[in-house]
């Protein structure tokens, strides 16, 4: 089996980013500095677990490579999307004008379109948005325009209804001076016809399909979102009702396709597979999805199927085991080229911890996703650390820092439920005050409405 790191440093070269992974290019993928020295791999202790796992940032670094070689292998080809379903795409082509803006010379107010110097004589008639150019305007000549609306030819200026009033005649008088060109916007004011407005790259915010469908867009050619099946594995677990007999609810069915959506994929199938070691391996030789998110199954135990159904198909595991609490047993293999496995831990928060330390960077990846900034902030209260391995701790964000919650144990979401983000505590804990790096939940900074597309 191939070393992780050997294959994974090679593939960061010469990537090919004819499919928009511009964004990508520009974030090779090294394993990010944090507090207490997250950019270096943490030496081993005898006392540790799991000597085989990889550090918490290599193992993100890793995942980031994984991608862009499965991205490059796949030569995954841009889509046409409707605007309505574009949100949160990356830009694969760019974005420029198929028209002036305006496409003609139109009133930024509602008042009068005038010409030559008041007083005015007002036409009878007047010009609304949406409707044929008007007749051109004689000098001493004025008409009544609203916003929107195509200027007449030779208008000198637009009135502003708050500026002008009328005498008994009907004539229109300026309470203010008038200015050559006043409140009109000329045609090609914001742009003209061909000029680039956005990058490949750029990320379909609301903002941007508004601003493609005023430069006449329908269509947007955008980098196609990474398609996720979801294996939720165990005997134990119940679908609807309250626990009993041993079984429990299944939490990671309701919870992980709606995160994986945040962070960029299109949910395929989800299946719940027992504890049956043919099933899963049907299962994960039959999907055609980029990535395969199974949860549970991911240690030795009798019942654990994930790694001997990796060992069967002849994967490649690249991270095998994270320093990271709660988690650790997560891994990272590659099934095919273009196709990747994350085996997260049953336990609910350990599956968010695996989500975002090997799902996250891969789907960003894969999706053309620029990296989010790494942050710190000071925690307010001090956290208790593993000795060996980084902590990723709920937390809440208030002012300049970061509040830990409680109810943080490997199988709790009460605290992850309250959370605007995780906070990595290195090894051996942090004190009060010690500035921590943020990894931030997608709808705490988005809102549910945008991420979840």
């Amino acid at each position: 089996m191939t070393s992780p790191g050997t294959r994974a440093d090679a593939e960061t070269e010469d990537l090919d980013v004819e499919e928009a992974l511009a964004l990508v290019r520009d974030n090779p993928g090294p394993a990010r500095p944090g507090p207490g020295g997250h950019g270096a791999p943490a030496p081993h202790h005898p006392a540790d677990s799991h000597p085989r796992a990889t550090s918490w940032p290599e193992a993100r670094a890793i995942a980031e490579r994984a991608a862009r070689a499965g991205a490059r292998a796949a030569r995954r080809t841009p889509v046409s999307v409707p605007l309505d379903a574009a949100l949160g795409l990356t830009l694969a082509a760019p974005l420029a004008a198929l028209t002036d803006l305006p496409s003609f010379d139109t009133s930024a107010m509602d008042g009068w379109a005038v010409a030559g110097p008041g007083p005015w004589t007002v036409r009878d008639e007047g010009v609304l948005a949406g409707h044929a150019e008007p007749g051109p305007l004689t000098d001493g000549e004025a008409v009544r325009i609203a916003t929107g609306a195509r200027i007449p030819p030779d208008t000198t200026a637009v009135l502003r209804t708050e500026h002008g009033r009328t005498d008994e005649r009907g004539r229109l008088h300026p309470t203010r001076d008038v200015v050559h060109g006043q409140d009109i916007r000329p045609r090609g004011q914001e742009c003209r016809s061909g000029d680039q407005l956005l990058p490949v790259g750029t990320l379909a915010t609301p903002a941007v399909l508004g601003l493609a469908a005023a430069a006449g867009y329908d269509t947007l050619t955008a980098v196609p979102r990474p398609r996720v099946d979801v294996l939720v594995l165990g005997d134990e677990l119940l679908t609807e009702g309250l626990p009993h007999d041993g079984l429990i609810r299944d939490a990671l069915g309701p919870m992980l396709p709606p995160w994986l959506r945040a962070l960029g994929a299109e949910v395929g199938s989800v299946r719940r597979i027992g504890d049956d070691a043919k099933a899963v391996h049907r299962a994960v030789t039959t999907s055609d999805a980029d990535l395969i998110v199974t949860t549970g199954g991911t240690a030795a135990g009798p019942v654990d199927h994930v790694r001997p159904t990796l060992r069967r198909i002849g994967a490649e595991l690249l991270v095998d085991g994270v320093k990271v609490r709660p988690g650790h047993p997560m891994l990272l293999a590659r099934l095919k080229d273009d196709q990747h496995l994350v085996g997260l831990p049953g336990n609910p928060l350990a599956a968010v911890s695996g989500l975002l330390t090997l799902a996250e960077p891969l789907l960003r990846t894969l999706a053309a996703r620029p990296a989010p900034e790494p942050y710190t902030l000071p925690l307010r209260d001090a956290v208790h650390g593993h000795p060996y391995d980084t902590r990723l701790v709920p937390v809440v964000l208030r002012g300049e820092g970061a509040v830990p919650l409680h109810y943080n144990g490997p199988a709790m979401l009460r605290g992850i439920a309250a959370a605007d983000a995780l906070a990595a505590v290195p090894p051996g804990g942090a004190r009060a005050g010690q500035e921590a790096e943020l990894l931030d939940l997608p709808w705490a900074t988005g809102g549910i409405g945008v991420c979840f597309t």
